[in-house]
């Protein structure tokens, strides 16, 4: 039975996992690595791990968090933010991450996405995507951490990322990020008809029902979740089996 990934999303700001809203506004929740390994122990399928102001910095500064968390948790783990070119992935590769995210860069220079692939394979390259709706039909794909614009329409960006060599989508509502308000259903069904390749639904959720929500909707292969488990307002085991359950009944 297909079963999507959770994802437990560690937003990460120095030493600091924190979390945000609409990727403004951080607060300060804890050590990274203390959560990484509880959700590892919970049950969790991969963990993502985001440097959440390395584009504004134009680095990645968590290759010592990432050498730590690696050496307790073995799942895959997915690092972004603020990788800029080749030497960036594999520093971030050796530093014990299976994958790299890459959303500004990836924009500004798209055969770095081809590059990556070359090198380390197609899936090892996660595509980051930040959206804003701007209408019903238009969300458009924002660098920097959500804070710039691009021009770039979102659907039209994960047919070229994935034509580019993406192996995956991490798609990221930054409209509903952190809100605890739901997912973007409209942004996520829209794309999921369109993506060819595994996609991350990242962005909103709240509560168990919100789940149910995204999976009566849309066709996607794993759940980005974070404020829900960070502020303990579920877990990971009752997650998943709020996730199988509904599967069940599909049957």
């Amino acid at each position: 039975m297909f079963v999507p990934r959770l994802i437990p999303r560690l937003d990460i700001k120095g030493q600091n996992l924190i979390k945000s809203i609409n990727l403004e506004g951080l607060r300060v929740i804890g050590d990274p690595n203390k959560f990484a390994i509880k959700y590892y122990n919970e049950g969790a399928d991969e963990l993502v791990l985001m440097d959440s102001v390395a584009s504004l910095y134009g680095r990645n500064s968590l290759i010592d968090v990432v050498k730590k968390t690696s050496k307790e948790v073995f799942i895959p783990i997915t690092v972004g933010g603020g990788i800029r070119n080749i030497f960036d992935v594999e520093n971030i590769l050796k530093s014990g991450a299976d994958k790299v995210a890459i959303n500004t860069a990836a924009i500004a220079n798209p055969k770095l996405i081809t590059e990556v692939a070359k090198k380390f394979g197609s899936q090892c390259v996660v595509l980051s995507i930040e959206a804003k709706k701007l209408d019903n039909n238009y969300w458009e794909a924002y660098t920097h951490n959500g804070m710039e614009k691009t021009g770039i329409d979102v659907l039209k960006w994960i047919k070229k990322g994935i034509d580019y060599g993406a192996g995956e989508i991490l798609l990221t509502s930054v409209d509903k990020e952190g809100t605890k308000t739901g997912f973007d259903l409209d942004l996520i069904f829209k794309s999921s008809s369109i993506c060819k390749v595994p996609l991350i639904a990242s962005g909103g959720c709240g509560e168990t029902n919100h789940l149910d929500h995204l999976l009566e909707r849309t066709h996607i292969d794993a759940i980005a979740v974070a404020s829900i488990l960070h502020y303990n307002l579920s877990n990971i085991k009752n997650l998943k089996d709020n996730i199988k359950n509904f599967y069940n009944k599909k049957k």
